[in-house]
């Protein structure tokens, strides 16, 4: 009987557990079970409800376990970043932790630029500025004088909480803390000194750990409600990007001067390369780029972008009209659309949280000069192509940052299904597209696991087995539209 590793992987929108069977050259990967996931709004607050997502976690390893018994050797688990839970004394949940969404975070990127300088904080952290980071959301409490802060002890991220409800170990990740701005991606370890810049409670930061690391086995309670006292808890890159690049099936060995870039597609899009040093100069910080951990002591540099969330909005605000188009129909209409008509910038802030996605197209489109796109497959179209545009601007960011001409486009996760997207990520980069796994952060997570266990004995060899195990898309430049044109076109407008 060939062994199970299960992959415990949450999201923004959803979370599942998912198990894989390793039968020494190849992973099949079974969903178990499957649960939404989502803010809590309460009091003008928007929360994460930690003790709902707990329950489906034991409820899916349960299922798991009723499958596949004493098969079970490891799970892992892995989630989105920036978002964490405070304790307090006796290791008790202050709060439930703050939404990266909610509203404390509104002007705080100025407010704490106005006591420590954007290049001060960067050339500690090499970390792409946003106002979801946790450094920003700490200082957010900070600002509304939150007495959570004056009773916190520990800061654990998302899987860390889990992690030590699962094991009672309260660690750090090493891949998750680098989405806090609170650590130096350089030396690995903690940025205490800016943390006293700010007047943040350092003794909230714990031991950092790497991926790979066992945690130990269920804490007892948890084992005897799950029927299993021998399930090891390991961590994966337990950043939801960080497993996921793990699993892009490319040969060449980890360099500063990379021949292939990915995108983790989603409602994030997630595009970097994997290199052995972080990049921290003022170019870097210029263009932000971030630079965050991975497996294997590689580092992320990546731009975060706007991804598929403008066309699930878009599909959203249709459904509330009355309408409702599957995710097929909404990419054959833009596939008989009109090509490269208008663009938008998908990062523009006007697309953060829109009353309505197309309206707030049309506005852009329209303040920019543009044609407007009127029919739901016109819209669709013009999302697509500026999301293409956009890859195809980060493409080359990436390639002045590290000084290596990019070959390969690797698309990893749930937009790798959306196939209009990936030729037309081909055609913006003129650049071949390798498109696959569609599971990969799940994939990448019992990688890490496989590793752990002694079942597999390098990342090459990891990756390798990805190869083994998924059909790849490949996707290759069409001529037939002026793509240089349109990004010309694209730049001027996003300015």
């Amino acid at each position: 009987m060939q062994q199970v590793y299960l992959a415990v992987d949450i999201g923004g929108s959803s979370g599942r557990v998912v198990a894989g069977e390793f039968d020494g050259q190849k992973v099949v990967l079974e969903e178990v079970y499957r649960f939404d996931n989502g803010g809590t709004a309460a009091n003008d607050r928007m929360y994460w409800d930690m003790l709902k997502q707990w329950d489906h976690i034991v409820t899916g390893v349960s299922a798991a376990q009723a499958k596949y018994g004493s098969r079970i050797v490891s799970l892992g688990l892995d989630t989105w970043g920036v978002d964490f839970g405070l304790l307090g004394k006796n290791d008790e949940l202050i709060s439930n932790p703050f939404h990266y969404r909610d509203s404390q975070l509104e002007g705080i990127l100025e407010w704490g630029f106005e006591r420590v300088s954007r290049e001060e904080i960067f050339a500690q952290t090499g970390l792409q500025f946003m106002q979801i980071n946790s450094l920003f959301q700490l200082l957010a409490l900070q600002r509304r004088e939150s007495p959570i802060l004056d009773f916190a002890e520990s800061l654990l991220m998302i899987p860390d909480l889990f992690n030590w409800l699962l094991t009672g170990e309260k660690v750090n990740e090493f891949t998750n803390a680098t989405t806090t701005q609170l650590l130096n991606p350089a030396t690995k370890q903690w940025a205490t000194g800016l943390m006293d810049q700010f007047n943040l409670p350092s003794k909230i930061l714990g031991e950092i750990a790497m991926p790979g690391t066992k945690l130990g086995k269920l804490r007892p309670a948890v084992a005897k409600e799950i029927g299993n006292s021998d399930i090891e808890v390991v961590l994966p890159g337990t950043h939801d990007t960080a497993s996921a690049v793990m699993a892009v099936p490319t040969t060449q060995p980890l360099s500063n001067q990379p021949n292939w870039c990915y995108i983790s597609s989603g409602t994030w899009s997630l595009m970097g390369v994997e290199v052995t040093d972080p990049i921290i100069n003022d170019r870097c910080l210029d263009l932000n780029f971030t630079n965050e951990g991975g497996v294997g002591g590689s580092v992320r540099v990546l731009k975060n972008i706007t991804g598929l969330w403008i066309v699930q909005q878009c599909r959203q605000a249709w459904l509330e009209a009355g309408t409702d188009y599957s995710w097929g129909q909404l990419v054959e209409m833009a596939e008989s659309s009109t090509p490269l008509v208008a663009f938008i910038d998908p990062d523009h802030s006007s697309f953060a949280i829109p009353e309505s996605m197309p309206e707030a197209i049309h506005r852009f489109c329209s303040d920019t000069g543009q044609s407007i796109p009127e029919s739901p497959g016109a819209i669709i179209r013009c999302a697509l192509e500026s999301l293409a545009l956009k890859y195809h601007s980060v493409l080359g960011m990436l390639e002045s940052l590290t000084g290596s001409p990019i070959e390969t486009v690797h698309i990893v996760g749930g937009g790798t299904q959306n196939k209009l997207l990936c030729q037309m990520t081909a055609d913006a980069c003129q650049r071949q597209v390798i498109a696959g796994p569609v599971e990969a952060t799940a994939t990448g997570n019992l990688l890490v696991q496989l590793i752990a266990n002694g079942a597999v004995n390098s990342m090459a060899e990891a990756r390798q087995i990805v190869t083994n195990s998924f059909i790849e898309e490949i996707y290759t430049p069409d001529p037939s539209y002026d793509w240089g044109e349109a990004a010309e076109r694209f730049a001027n407008i996003v300015g």
